[in-house]
């Protein structure tokens, strides 16, 4: 855990410092209105470089230059998922909500994970078994269980947009339901704002593993669920995520699977 948020807030402050790319022809295209560029790739350099120093037998998955899940693709017993900048579109836009996102796998299961806000300078971290923290405060998710009273944050398919008329009925059901809907555009600051207890719940039809390993630890360790739109709860994988405490997560899987 110490290792994940000391590398995720070195990569912050390289975010912070560097450069940004304002001339759109220098944001290379992933896809529709999906976006990478040079400060993306040098932080994922600087993080895997850090993290390998520090354990050399572990390797490094992550969105820009190592983002393949095949299976035996990473044989060592420690595998470091990394998002080197969650939130791209908004850095590029000065909208402030982006982050580095870093978590431990072990065997297939997290043990521990941060995600640093870099506008606000905020680390969150997650061990297994030891808790969700901001610094010396512990996190704990929403007690709110009435969907009337719950603040939901969602994303949306903006890569898959075939899910798109799904997702809209989706988005219907909830909005009427509950007392609001947000989307910000990092899901790694989506999560961690369940595991603050800010947002009662939160869905999504498409992510990655690097969008949701880090805080998807955080809001286990604050008390609550994360599972896919199926309820399974091995969550990476590319696909849907739900996630809440328990009254507002079970509600979530009901109404999406209408």
């Amino acid at each position: 855990m110490d290792l994940a948020a000391a590398t995720a807030e070195k990569a912050g402050a390289y975010i912070a410092s560097a450069a940004m790319p304002l001339d759109p022809q220098e944001w290379d295209t992933k896809g529709a209105s999906d976006f990478v560029t040079a400060v993306d790739r040098e932080s994922e350099e600087l993080i895997a470089e850090m993290l390998l120093a520090a354990e050399p037998n572990s390797a490094v998955l992550g969105e820009e230059l190592t983002g393949d899940l095949s299976p035996g693709k990473h044989p060592s017993d420690l595998l470091w998922i990394v998002d080197p900048l969650d939130g791209t579109t908004n850095y590029l836009h000065h909208y402030p909500a982006y982050a580095v996102s870093i978590a431990a796998v072990v065997q297939g299961s997290i043990v521990a994970g941060a995600v640093y806000h870099i506008e606000n300078r905020e680390s969150f971290t997650a061990a297994a078994g030891h808790g969700a923290w901001n610094g010396s405060t512990r996190l704990r998710v929403s007690a709110t269980s009435n969907p009337k009273h719950s603040l939901i944050g969602t994303g949306f398919p903006f890569k898959s947009v075939e899910l798109i008329p799904r997702y809209l009925e989706q988005f219907s059901k909830i909005l009427e339901a509950t007392s609001g809907v947000r989307r910000a555009g990092a899901a790694a600051l989506d999560l961690v704002d369940v595991a603050l207890g800010r947002f009662e719940g939160f869905w999504e039809l498409q992510l990655a593993p690097w969008d949701v390993a880090a805080g998807t630890l955080l809001i286990r360790e604050a008390g609550g669920n994360v599972t896919s739109i199926d309820g399974s709860t091995e969550v990476l994988r590319h696909g849907s995520l739900v996630a809440g405490n328990s009254a507002i997560h079970s509600w979530l899987l009901e109404i999406l699977n209408v």
